[in-house]
Formats: C-alpha cells, sequence, structure tokens
C-alpha cells in the first residue's frame, strides 16, 4: 500500500544499464541522466565518494584506499551493492526537483538477450533495493530496435545489431521477439584493449583507458577514409618509465581494430545463415539496422555493407536508441506485454 502511494509521486523510468554508460529516461523529460557507468569508493570507510562523470576523472588517478569500480561487465552485474547504489544515486538524482522523500518508480530496464536467470534476478533485487516498486525487463536489442522505431510486432524481420561497450547484440526480430540471435563480448571495450595492445607492441608505450576511447573516437575507423587522420598520444615510456607522445594515424588504428571488427561482421553473417529463408528475404530488403555507441565507428556501416551485401543505416542517435525504446514502452502497455523478457515480473 505505502509502496502504491510513493509511486503517484515518483517517475517510472527507462534504464539503459550498460557497461560504460547508463541512461535513464522518464515520460516528461525525456533523457535525464546519461553517465558513465563507474562508481568511486573509500575502501577503508565504504563511502560512495562520486557516481557517474564525477567518478570516471578519478579512474586510474586513485590512491590506494579510493577504488573507481565499475561495477557492470559484459553488461552484467559485477557488484551487486555498488549497482545498487549507483541506481539509487540516478533514481535520487530524477527525484531531485520533486518533492518525493523516498521514490518509489516502476522501472523497465534494457539487459542482454543471453542473460542468465541468476544475472536477471540481481537487476531485479539491485533495482528493487534502489527503491523500485516494480521492475519489468526487456532485451537491449529488442530495446535498442524500438527506440530506433522500427516494426517489431510485425510479421515482417528487423535485424538489429546493437554495438554497445561490453558486448555486441545480433537479432532478426519479428512478431514482437527475437527468432535468432547471437551475444558476443566484442564491443566498444574491446576496440579500447585493441588499441591500447597496439601501441604498446609498436611503440612501447602504455596508454590509459580514457585515452584509447578517445582515440578511437577521433580517429578510429572500420573502412578507409577519404582524409587521413592523426592525432598525438601520450602515454608512459615502458622502457625507461617517462612520459612520451607519438603520432598515430588512422591507418594504423584500424589495423589494430581490424580482427575485433572482422569478428562482429562474421557473426552477423553466421547469424543470416541460421535465419529463415523468409526473413533473410525481409533482410535483405529492408536492410541492417545499426545502435549502440559502436555504430559511431566511422565507415562501419559502409564495411559490414560491403562484406554482406546487404544495405545497411545508423539509427538517429544509437547511443540512447535503448533507453528510448524502454521509454516508448512506458507508455505503451500493449507492446510491453508482447516483448517483455521471461522470467521478470508479470504485469
Amino acid at each position: 500500500m505505502l509502496n502504491k502511494i510513493l509511486g503517484k509521486f515518483s517517475k517510472d523510468l527507462g534504464i539503459d544499464l550498460g557497461t560504460k554508460n547508463t541512461l535513464v529516461y522518464t515520460p516528461d523529460k525525456g533523457i535525464i541522466v546519461n553517465e558513465p557507468s563507474v562508481v568511486a569508493v573509500n575502501v577503508r570507510t565504504d563511502e560512495i565518494l562520486a557516481v557517474g562523470d564525477e567518478a570516471k576523472k578519478m579512474v586510474g588517478k586513485t590512491p590506494s584506499h579510493i577504488r573507481a569500480i565499475k561495477p557492470l561487465v559484459d553488461g552484467v552485474i559485477s557488484d551487486f551493492e555498488v549497482t545498487e547504489k549507483m541506481i539509487k544515486y540516478f533514481v535520487d538524482k530524477v527525484h531531485s526537483e520533486t518533492f518525493t522523500i523516498a521514490p518509489r518508480p516502476r522501472m523497465i530496464i534494457g539487459i542482454p538477450i543471453e542473460i542468465t536467470e541468476v544475472e536477471k534476478k540481481a537487476v531485479e533485487d539491485a533495482a528493487k533495493a534502489a527503491g523500485a516498486r516494480e521492475v519489468f525487463l526487456i532485451e537491449q536489442s529488442m530495446a535498442a530496435a524500438i527506440g530506433a522505431r522500427l516494426p517489431v510486432s510485425d510479421p515482417k524481420a528487423t535485424m538489429v545489431v546493437d554495438i554497445g561497450g561490453g558486448t555486441s547484440e545480433i537479432s532478426v526480430i519479428s512478431l514482437g521477439g527475437a527468432v535468432t540471435y547471437r551475444s558476443l563480448p566484442l564491443a566498444g571495450n574491446s576496440l579500447d584493449n585493441d588499441i591500447i595492445n597496439y601501441i604498446r607492441e609498436e611503440f612501447n608505450i602504455l596508454i590509459g583507458e580514457q585515452v584509447a576511447e578517445n582515440v578511437k573516437i577521433r580517429i578510429g575507423s572500420a573502412s578507409a577514409l577519404k582524409e587521413p587522420l592523426e592525432m598525438e598520444v601520450r602515454g608512459r615510456d615502458l622502457v625507461n618509465g617517462l612520459p612520451r607522445s607519438v603520432a598515430v594515424n588512422d591507418t594504423q588504428i584500424r589495423n589494430a581494430m581490424e580482427r575485433s571488427i572482422n569478428k562482429i561482421i562474421e557473426n552477423i553473417k553466421n547469424t543470416l545463415e541460421i535465419t529463415p529463408p523468409e526473413l533473410v528475404a525481409d533482410i535483405y530488403e529492408n536492410g541492417i539496422n545499426l545502435a549502440g555507441g559502436g555504430a559511431l565507428l566511422k565507415g562501419l556501416d559502409k564495411e559490414i555493407s560491403r562484406i554482406t551485401k546487404i544495405p545497411v543505416r545508423v539509427a538517429d542517435d544509437p547511443l540512447t536508441c535503448v533507453v528510448r525504446g524502454a521509454g516508448v514502452l512506458l507508455s505503451d502497455i500493449d507492446l510491453l506485454e508482447k516483448v517483455l523478457t521471461p522470467g521478470s515480473e508479470e504485469l
């Protein structure tokens, strides 16, 4: 009864609980939170020092008693207590301008398609511990398709490739469900690690994750660019331990990421191979849809199209597709009933 009363004064939330970023959507204001999934903790006192943007600034720079924790690995919870506190922080942030003392929102949360029952339960329990009165789980690729305004309920096939921070999910969707799918632990973080390893092997320089991500965003590409790009990278010389910088170009970074990109494209082809022929015909007609932060990699759509011989389009604002899809479901109960992940709460 108390939950229902408090729920009337709470905002329902759509949440994309990502490996790299957590996004929160409210029906009245749209996307209200878009911050890194990082929490800074004082290990001596268990005190939360910072969450999101402020915590990300501390990554790689903390003293021994402070840890900048990333509580989600490959889209699933690796640290339950920290995830609970992170969700609670974002819930309180959303309700900071209201008079609600104890928010009890209804939450729709995007989860990986191959998540286990134990991992599902961990997401539900963390959300409830953070104050949710009801929790509904939706597959991220389905949420991305809904967020991209694709016809997921139609008998025609929709193919979505959602390349996030920790995982890439490839789904062929028809009649409100995934007919064939693959999930692989190759995504944005893998590309960052490829860049780190390449610069270490080629130049004997060690760079951090944030530097690698910046290199990927600025000059990274999946296919040759019309105009060459170059940037300076700073790190620690592994020979003498002193700071050192080196210039790298787009060709070098493309070569560094080539193996991971080829594996993602190979899995797209493998998914097509096990898809019923009637649905493959629809995909050839309607094309492949890219979502997630990885979709922003320069030339990725062209490279996938070149190899698969299928048109490829990047969704509008691919970074926010999943949370926008969860937001649509907050106000479309009929569609939510069709696409709700089995094993989560019933309506």
